[in-house]
Formats: C-alpha cells, sequence, structure tokens
C-alpha cells in the first residue's frame, strides 16, 4: 500500500505555489524555508540536476570546492539511509531528490533538505524485489551489487522524475506532489536485460526520456523483444513518440546499463545512446534516429560516452576499446573513418569517462587511471589508484575527483602529469557517483548521504 511521509515542521506550504510563481521565488523560498541555504563563497554555484551533473558530462563548473575531508574535518552532515541504492543524487537550490530501495521491498522518492539532510518529504513510489537467480535469457536477475534503486532521479527545478528497476516511472512537484505515474514494463513488456535495469531517465524541455536496450532473446522467443527509446510529457506522463532501437547484437552484447547523452550543439540538440554494439544519434522532439555507427562489437555495456570538443568518448563494452569519435553533421550509417582515434590500453568496465579541457581522464574497475589526449588519444599517464572502483569520476575546477568503493577519494590535478592533491575517507561503501552543488559535495554511501563542504 502506498505510504506518503513527511517530516512536521518543514514549513510546506511556503513550497506550494505554481511553476510560474517557482521560478520568480526560488531563491526567496530556499532563504524562508526552515535556512535551507546558507550562504557560500562558490564563485560559479549551479545545480547538480541529475545523473552526471548540469552538463551530462560529470564536470562542475564550480569554484573553490573543498578538496581535503574526512570524518573529522569537512563534512557539514551525515544522514542515515533507510535502504541501499546507486543512485546519484539530484541537487537544485536548497534540496537533494534521492531514491531508495528498502529491505521490505519498498522503493522511496526522498526531498532532503541541504543544510542538514533532513528529509522533508517522501513518498513510496512502489514495491518489488531484485531476483538474484532465474533461468538463463529470459527475465532479468539483479548483479549483487545492484538494486531496483538503480537509476538516478532527474529534476529541472519545477518536477522530479525517477524510474526504478521494476519498470516504474513517476513524476512529482517539488513538493512531494505526484503529478503521474505510469510502468514500462506493462506499458512495453517485461525487461530482457539480464542483470537488472539501471537506466536514468533524462529531461529535456517538455519532455522526459528513458531507454531500455535489452537482450533481443532472439532463438529463443517467436517474437523479439524490443529495445527501444521512449519520450513522455513531463507535465502529463502522456506518450509522446516511442522509437525502436535496431542493432545486430545477440544474446547479452543487447543489454546495456548506460543513460542518454544530451548533447547541446550550436544550432541544435541530439541525444547520443551507446550500447548493442553501437552509437547512435537521435532527435529528441521527435524520436528520429539521425546517425548510428554500428558494429562496435563488445558485450553488454555499462559505461557512459561523454561529450566534449565536437567528439563523443566512449568505451566499447565488456572493457573493449575507448574511442574518440566526430559522428556529427552526418545522416544514417557512419563510415569508420568518424573514429578519429582507439585506445586499446586497459579501460573501463564500468566508469565512464570524463574530459577535462584537452585531457580525458578514466579509471578501470579496478583503480588504475589513465589520461589521453583528446586529439589523437595520445597517453599521457598512468597510475595504479588505490581500491576498486564504480562510480565514475568527475572533473571540477581544474581536479579529478576518482571515488572508489570503500569511501576513499583520490583527488589529482586535471593536468598531463599524475599529481595527487590529496586522498579523502570516509567510513561507507560508495558505488554511486559524485555529485557537485553550492559548494558542496553530496557522496550517497550505502549508510549515508555525506555532505562535504567548508567548515
Amino acid at each position: 500500500m502506498k505510504r506518503v511521509e513527511r517530516l512536521p515542521n518543514q514549513r510546506l506550504s511556503l513550497l506550494r505555489f505554481d511553476s510560474h510563481q517557482l521560478l520568480k521565488l526560488t531563491w526567496v523560498t530556499a532563504i524562508l524555508v526552515a535556512d535551507a541555504v546558507t550562504a557560500t563563497t562558490c564563485a560559479c554555484a549551479e545545480n547538480w540536476p541529475n545523473w552526471r551533473g548540469p552538463h551530462h558530462t560529470s564536470v562542475s563548473g564550480e569554484r573553490g570546492i573543498p578538496l581535503v575531508w574526512n570524518k573529522n574535518q569537512g563534512v557539514l552532515w551525515k544522514s542515515p539511509l533507510s535502504g541501499k541504492g546507486n543512485s546519484t543524487p539530484a541537487v537544485w537550490d536548497f534540496l537533494t531528490f534521492l531514491t531508495v530501495h528498502n529491505d521490505d521491498g519498498s522503493f522511496w522518492l526522498e526531498a532532503r533538505r541541504n543544510d542538514t539532510g533532513a528529509i522533508v518529504w517522501r513518498d513510496q513510489i512502489g514495491s518489488g524485489l531484485t531476483p538474484r537467480e532465474s533461468p538463463p535469457r529470459s527475465t532479468q536477475k539483479f548483479h549483487r551489487l545492484h538494486n531496483l534503486a538503480s537509476p538516478s532521479p532527474v529534476t529541472d527545478g519545477k518536477i522530479v522524475v525517477v524510474h526504478f528497476g521494476n519498470g516504474d516511472l513517476a513524476a512529482y512537484q517539488i513538493d512531494g506532489k505526484q503529478l503521474w505515474k505510469r510502468n514500462l514494463q506493462k506499458d512495453y513488456g517485461d525487461y530482457s536485460i539480464w542483470w537488472g535495469h539501471a537506466n536514468s531517465p533524462v529531461i529535456h524541455g517538455d519532455l522526459v526520456i528513458s531507454v531500455c536496450m535489452q537482450d533481443s532473446l532472439e532463438g529463443v522467443r517467436n517474437k523479439p523483444v524490443n529495445s527501444y527509446l521512449v519520450a513522455h510529457e513531463l507535465q502529463t506522463g502522456k506518450v509522446r513518440w516511442f522509437t525502436r532501437r535496431v542493432t545486430d547484437a545477440n544474446a547479452e552484447e543487447c543489454d546495456s546499463y548506460t543513460t542518454p547523452l544530451v548533447v547541446h550543439r550550436k544550432d541544435h540538440d541530439e541525444i547520443v545512446v551507446m550500447g548493442g554494439n553501437q552509437l547512435d544519434g537521435y532527435a529528441p522532439k521527435t524520436g528520429k534516429q539521425l546517425w548510428f555507427l554500428p558494429r562496435l562489437k563488445g558485450g553488454r555495456t555499462i559505461t557512459g560516452p561523454t561529450y566534449a570538443h565536437d567528439m563523443i568518448f566512449t568505451t566499447i563494452g565488456m572493457r573493449g576499446p575507448l574511442l574518440g569519435i566526430t559522428p556529427f553533421g552526418q545522416q544514417g550509417q557512419i563510415d569508420r573513418d568518424g573514429i578519429v582515434w582507439t585506445s586499446r590500453t586497459g579501460t573501463p568496465d564500468t566508469c565512464c569517462p570524463v574530459v577535462w579541457r584537452d585531457l580525458v581522464f578514466v579509471v578501470t574497475d579496478k583503480g588504475v587511471a589513465r589520461c589521453y589526449n583528446v586529439r589523437n588519444g595520445k597517453l599521457e599517464w598512468t597510475e595504479r589508484l588505490k581500491g576498486e572502483y564504480k562510480a565514475s569520476p568527475v572533473a571540477v575546477d581544474g581536479h579529478i575527483l576518482f571515488l572508489n568503493t570503500e569511501g576513499l577519494c583520490t583527488v589529482v590535478m586535471a593536468i598531463s602529469r599524475f599529481e595527487e592533491t590529496a586522498t579523502n575517507l570516509i567510513p561507507d561503501t560508495t558505488l554511486a557517483s559524485p555529485a557537485i552543488s553550492n559548494g558542496k559535495i553530496y557522496l550517497r554511501g550505502h549508510k549515508f548521504l555525506w555532505c562535504i563542504g567548508r567548515n
């Protein structure tokens, strides 16, 4: 049964106004709502509205964030979590949005105050199990490292959208009122992805766009299972367009856990998708496929693409080569000449690449970090970091933050030689990627949500 919980004395009435008022009064409200925002010295404060941040590239434009912290220094607060999940927090002004999956099978969207971590409101979206065993190539089973709360929430400051691994897709006003809810498995069939659905939705204008890349079950079922992109109206949940995604992948190669990459070009936007041995681009308003680069044969894809210098940087699935690609301005199938450079030296299986200026940074799951030149793929440096890695690195203020699975964050200079700035440890399991907003770093652990800032 659905449960709604709100923390008392949070003056929620101040949050109840229409979208036009919200745009005008966001900062006024932020000051009034129980001192939810404190003064910050950040020179370029910005929100972190979705998985991989404001530009979908894990790059923050903030300055002056703390680079050194531990359990006694730099931790502004830590707030206990009721359940687990690997979703990255979405941060907008004075609220942080988080999804959790409790041991009792219920999963929730939580809105937390940015000054204390206290819950302002939380709403139960639904409930479900994460099966760990199933017959091969029939239904999804969840990898031991994740559950139904792996997809990250996304917000435009007025509406928050969440997706869970059981197919539930829901939208909320920021005061906690649910606008709509639907289930993608009920709409388009059961997920057949092998290791549990984990793709996060993205907001583009008045649309929320979701992707599902899964085993076609060719040779197992008479009727193939579709992989697809689908766009719903942000305000109503009405389907605006649906596009089948066809590739030449087979079995587990079809599976991809990546999130659509929103690319803002000079005269138009594109949605870039990686997985199923293929990279392709779509028109966000119509879902029309613009171009595709096939035969990137590897395996199931976890590492998502990134964008910089009018290039896409992506890793072929199952630790395949890292590619620098120029696909834009073409239509239909792209010639292999669009691949500018290839590096076959040990590449990530999970963590996305990140670009700072003219350098690309990656880290393997086993902790080998590398730096490449964006133009030609030249390897600038290699360094082994401590621990294992699932979180994607983030770039901010001339530094790269590498967060391992045991709460250790190694901060290095974003330059063409390896230079370590600090190593910072919090006592928690950290598989989710960091979020940076308004001078603070938010780290989602298994036990706590941590807020790092200047004391």
